[in-house]
């Protein structure tokens, strides 16, 4: 019978799938599987629409040929939904071994993973060489001699397919990820790149994180860079436009940011490697996790290249004192049918519905199995990998409320081994998932996952108002709406009245932010939320909005140009927009100089003073204090060793009268439109006259 398809559920229980096979069979029905030389009976349990249950009387073992006869009926067996089994995890697992081209002068093993392959060969140098598996279904060969610069495929039997299949763990690729790529990562390392000192953060609650795109970065025609949109641009230093504005690394060095965060960098789809100009990719299309992205590289026929110059960019980073952190996206791949972990383990590697359909709560057609054995240890694989090799210094996770909590806490551990703290942040969105909630890695289980930190969207959304309506305004942009919110949210998202129960994050938790690559800019948003204001009142309201980011309690998060009013000309989903588009504007940073002025002050104000940076929420609740203030202003005091800190947020159109705390001589930290000594004294304090939008941050000698 033709159009059946029929594929194991568990080692006693099989599905036989096909149009109008139920009308051919009855319950209680005999059948037989053969498999190989063995002979297994079976029978028929249940009828349903195109399809029966049968139950076997022996186990079923993957890695063998087997068909399947009910009646006349003859089809062969897919080994499915066996993989999800906890039978098939106990026997197949192979969490201690390292897979992938491992290399030394003398010999390099090759080693994967597939225990429902048939067969598997390596083939490498024009020829075919046959592996060995084991009995928990890896395969392996060695192959004498420097394999170093061969290229290398597996070619895999498996549920009656003959796939060649590129190497999941390969670390080094072909142009456009065609093949594997044997490679001795000792002669990529650049000169000094093993000693050269990493920067010193004592503690990651002092960490200001920026987030920028590669070829972003140095891509706009007067960015004064040579080797523009790869990573030797951003190694580049002495790069200004043709006005002498500093570009790339140097501007970066200046803002005075403890940590970029680059989108990502490992090989992902959409852009041809060999002609990147012609496609633009945010990165979220990963085809291979451990192996640079070639289109950001100066020579991508050269597979060695593109690993030299990403550790040369960590280097120059690290070098001027900035720590480097990678987005990664471990929640799924490009395309499920074309991925490599599909070809080999069918079915294994991705969530699934109840109806065999794909899980698709990432929305782009595949959620990935974090959960389950050999993916975690993958996925922890790679973390090391990144780690170790690159010498990189943490992790933001796309959607990492897909992922499942345990292995969110398997990286921790992980990084925990690290002889420096390392940055761990991420979505913890609810997305629907096959998965249950309880094991969801989302914000609202923050408390499970402690030294994981998590962007806060309601923050966000109540500082500008709800992404996903963009008419809407956030206290910040809507003259102070949802001022009930702001000590809840300034003081690091942690309720104040109250102990804190399991689920809630600590202080250190939360990351605060604004804007980000996702959605429209801050600035392309208050176009649409604030049409009726002028173009002085919304740089104005941008500036504050920034500013309460800065000087919340948590880890800011600024994206790449916030501080010149970033615009992508209104177009809010831009992850294959073109350059023209996603670039930063370096013309326009010139003419936003003063504004990139009074955020580099704003930043450098925070990382002088510990009281911005509180390490749990006893501490600030013990050290702050709310002041009482008229609508729609919002103001507190911190107390320090040596000083008393005052901040004062008004989004308010008019001037309004606050009340300092205590007399004494009040200095002006920051603000945009003063800087001044404050001496009048008064039995009540002082009082002075805020500005419209101002940010006013004063402080005085205890």
């Amino acid at each position: 019978m033709r159009n059946v398809m029929t594929w194991v559920d568990s080692p006693h229980d099989l599905q036989l799938n096909g149009a109008g096979i139920e009308q051919r069979v009855h319950v209680h029905q005999k059948a037989m599987l053969y498999s190989e030389n063995e002979v297994i009976e079976a029978t028929v349990m249940d009828t349903y629409e195109n399809g029966v249950h049968l139950v076997t009387s022996k186990k079923i073992i993957p890695g063998k040929r087997m068909t399947l006869g009910v009646g006349r009926i003859k089809a062969p067996v897919s080994i499915r939904f066996l993989v999800h089994t906890e039978w098939f995890h106990e026997n197949y697992s192979d969490t201690s071994e390292v897979f992938g081209a491992i290399y030394t002068a003398q010999e390099t093993i090759f080693r994967v993973w597939s225990p429902v392959a048939v067969t598997m060969e390596l083939l490498i140098n024009g020829r075919a060489i046959s592996m060995n598996r084991s009995w928990r279904g890896s395969w392996e060969v060695a192959v004498p001699g420097d394999c170093h610069g061969d290229e290398y495929l597996f070619r895999a039997e498996v549920n009656g397919v003959v796939h060649e299949v590129v190497d999941p763990y390969a670390k080094a690729l072909t142009a456009n990820s065609k093949a594997g790529v044997v490679v001795d990562l000792t002669r990529t390392d650049p000169k000094e790149f093993r000693s050269t000192d990493r920067p010193e953060v004592r503690n990651l609650q002092d960490s200001i994180i920026y987030e920028l795109h590669v070829r972003d970065a140095t891509i706009h025609p007067d960015s004064g860079v040579k080797a523009k949109g790869t990573y030797s641009g951003l190694t580049e230093t002495g790069t200004t436009t043709e006005k002498g504005f500093k570009t790339g690394l140097d501007y970066l060095t200046d803002l005075g940011m403890t940590h970029v965060q680059l989108l990502p960098v490992n090989d992902f789809g959409r852009v041809d490697d060999l002609k990147p100009s012609k496609q633009y990719n945010w990165g979220y299309d990963p085809l291979f996790f451990q192996v640079p992205e070639g289109s950001f590289s100066t020579d991508p026929t050269n597979p060695f290249a593109r690993i030299t110059e990403l550790k040369e960019l960590v280097q120059a980073f690290h070098r001027k004192g900035i720590q480097v952190i990678l987005d990664v996206v471990y929640n799924h791949v490009f395309v499920l049918d074309e991925s490599s972990f599909h070809k080999l383990v069918p079915y294994y590697y991705f969530r699934y519905s109840a109806n065999g359909e794909p899980s698709n709560g990432t929305g782009v057609g595949n959620d990935i199995a974090s959960e389950r054995p050999m993916v975690r240890a993958f996925i922890l694989d790679t973390v090391r990998y990144w780690l170790k090799e690159f010498r990189i210094d943490g992790f933001r996770f796309d959607l990492m409320g897909i992922m499942d909590i345990d292995t969110v806490n398997a990286i921790r551990h992980e990084a925990d081994k690290e002889p420096r703290p390392v940055m761990l942040l991420g979505e913890g969105w609810n997305l629907p998932t096959e998965l249950d909630f309880d094991h969801k890695a989302t914000n609202h289980r923050a408390g499970e996952m402690p030294g994981v930190r998590f962007f806060n969207d309601m923050f966000r959304d109540t500082i500008k108002g709800s992404t996903f309506d963009l008419n809407e305004q956030g206290y910040a942009t809507g003259r102070g709406k949802w001022i009930e919110r702001m000590y809840q949210l300034t003081s690091g998202s942690v309720l104040m009245d109250e102990p804190l129960p399991p689920h809630v994050a600590e202080i250190t938790q939360t990351v605060n932010y604004v804007e980000c690559h996702d959605n429209h800019t801050l600035w392309d948003r208050l176009l649409i939320s604030n049409q009726e204001d002028s173009v002085e009142t919304r740089q104005a309201l941008h500036r504050l909005a920034t500013a309460i980011t800065i000087f919340s309690q948590g880890v800011p998060f600024l994206h790449a140009g916030q501080e010149f009013f970033r615009t992508k000309g209104g177009d809010g989903n831009s992850y294959i927009s073109p350059d023209e588009v996603n670039r930063l504007d370096w013309n326009l940073a010139e003419e936003a100089s003063e504004n990139i002025r009074y955020i580099r002050d704003l930043i450098a104000l925070r990382r002088s003073r510990p009281g911005f940076r509180q390490l749990s929420a006893s501490a600030f609740r013990e050290r702050t204090r709310v002041l009482q203030t008229e609508f729609p202003v919002f103001g507190y005091i911190l107390f320090e060793y040596e000083e008393e800190i005052v901040i004062f947020f008004n989004p308010g159109d008019e001037q309004q009268e606050v009340h300092l705390p205590s007399v004494g001589q009040w200095q002006v930290l920051s603000s945009p439109y003063r800087s001044a000594v404050i001496t009048e004294p008064s039995m009540l304090g002082l009082k002075l006259d805020m500005k419209p939008f101002e940010c006013l941050v004063l402080g005085k000698k205890r």
